[in-house]
């Protein structure tokens, strides 16, 4: 498994764990004692690293090629999955997935960002960064999921909307922008989790929901710390001064409103046990769709649109200012 930059003593000391089980064995000799001593030091300075984790940091852990990706997840968290394609207009785009369940007594319809583990995987999936055939078959789905009231499940990993020349010919802006209007009034739940990175108004164009919530070690931004460097310090290599000025990790995401909770991941990350992660996204699922049994489709579309009414406070001289008028 891939090992990020700040866990270099953390690895060093994996590495030699690794030394002395391959001596072991090969050597025929006892060393579990001094295993035991280093795998113990190791978590020691597991809990530490996690413990005293960067904005930068979270970043890195957000965008590991291991962690567990939204199709992987929707199969795990519901039962009869069965996946959809195509937006019925230009083709199917692998950097969006989705489909139909059954989750804890509620048909529901999962739609999320798809990233690969690989290279030749993220070839196939664009990194995650979908075309606007993507959105519209995103949007798609949410039709029929308000045709057949079934509540939306929304999986946000990306580093954002495909940038590049094709997707801006086939109307890039005007996807996501149809998107939001329609979430905005579909007449079923809406809830949408950030499973790793989200980024910008390609996160937005399926995340328009009742309720956000993020993995411990999600990150959400308008923009990439790289891309924020670049053109703030007009220096990429800035990326960790951008990520703590960006404010991007969950717990930061929580404090200003913007997201409704944080769902914890086993230390280390998501990546390390895939299992456990979808096991507390189902039950947590499970949960908030069962508060909203007796709700009326004026009380979804309200919620929604009170959420994101109140989000923009901003502070003037220390203290939060009144809203402007248009707001």
């Amino acid at each position: 498994m891939k090992r990020l930059p700040f866990e270099k003593p953390l690895t060093e000391l994996l590495d030699k764990i690794d030394q002395l089980k391959a001596l072991a064995q090969s050597e025929g000799i006892d060393l579990s004692v001094e295993i035991a001593k280093i795998e113990e030091r190791a978590n020691m300075v597991r809990q530490e690293l996690y413990a005293n984790l960067t904005p930068i940091d979270v970043v890195q852990i957000a965008r590991h090629p291991n962690r567990p990706d939204a199709l992987s997840l929707a199969m795990m968290i519901t039962e009869d999955w069965t996946e959809l394609h195509g937006d019925r207009q230009f083709g199917d785009d692998p950097s969006i997935v989705g489909g139909i369940g059954r989750l804890g007594g509620h048909r529901v319809v999962v739609i999320g960002h798809q990233k690969g583990h690989d290279t030749k995987e993220n070839l196939h999936r664009n990194f995650g960064m979908p075309h606007p055939e993507g959105y519209r078959k995103a949007m798609r789905l949410m039709t029929l999921a308000n045709q057949f009231q079934m509540p939306i499940i929304t999986l946000i990993d990306t580093p954002g909307a495909y940038p590049g020349l094709t997707a801006e010919e086939r109307g890039q802006a005007e996807a996501i922008a149809r998107n939001l209007k329609v979430m905005a009034g579909l007449d079923v739940p809406i809830v949408s989790v950030v499973i790793g990175e989200g980024g910008s108004g390609g996160a937005l164009g399926i995340g328009l929901s009742n309720r956000l919530f993020m993995m411990q070690y999600a990150v959400y931004s308008v923009i990439s710390p790289e891309g924020c460097a670049s053109i703030l310090f007009r220096d990429a290599k800035k990326a960790d001064v951008a990520a703590k000025a960006l404010r991007i990790t969950a717990p930061d995401i929580l404090s200003m409103g913007i997201c409704h909770g944080i769902w914890p991941e086993p230390l280390g990350g998501a990546h390390h046990d895939w299992q456990a992660v979808a096991t507390t996204i189902q039950s947590q699922l499970i949960h908030v769709l069962d508060g909203y049994r007796g709700w009326t489709p004026e009380q979804w579309v309200a919620e929604r649109w009170q959420h994101f009414r109140k989000l923009g406070p901003f502070i003037e001289n220390g203290e939060p200012a009144n809203m402007p008028s248009f707001c």
